[in-house]
């Protein structure tokens, strides 16, 4: 099998200073489930997880190789962004383990229900439940009622 089952498109490789605690924030925030993980000199050399299905990858940086903390570039231009059951209880949730609340929660014109958090190593995370089906055509309306053009 070529492409294995659960990787089926991007799936987001982190690196985090003091990735054991990282996980562990990760699961208490967003109820994560640590799938396994790889030592390596003492740090997580690799370690894989999911949050509602979605699998991500994460290790402590190695800047030999180019994984390096966001927080170490000044921040990161990077936002994961995930579909749940209940965005006010996931946000509510990560706020509460540490993390920082970066965007309110909020109905969106497009559709969805979303908030955005900031986790406590630099990673930006946009949590969001779909509240109404749009096609394009009203999606586009409504933007072009909001932004104009």
């Amino acid at each position: 099998m070529p492409v294995p089952a659960g990787y089926e498109g991007v799936t987001p490789y982190i690196c985090v200073e003091n990735a054991a605690e990282a996980i562990a924030f990760y699961e208490r925030a967003f109820d994560a489930k640590e799938e396994y993980r790889i030592a390596n000199q003492g740090q997580i050399g690799h370690a894989e997880m999911t949050i509602a299905g979605a699998r991500f990858m994460l290790s402590d940086p190695w800047p030999e190789s180019g994984a390096v903390d966001p927080r170490a570039l000044g921040g990161t231009p990077v936002t994961l962004h995930l579909y749940v059951e209940d965005v006010d209880a996931v946000v509510s949730r990560a706020v509460a383990a540490g993390a920082e609340l970066t965007r309110e929660i909020a109905d969106q014109f497009y559709g969805d229900r979303s908030g955005m958090v900031t986790d406590p190593y630099g990673h930006r995370w946009s949590f969001a439940t779909r509240v109404e089906d749009l096609t394009p055509e009203e999606l586009r309306r409504r933007a072009t009622e909001l932004f104009g053009e």
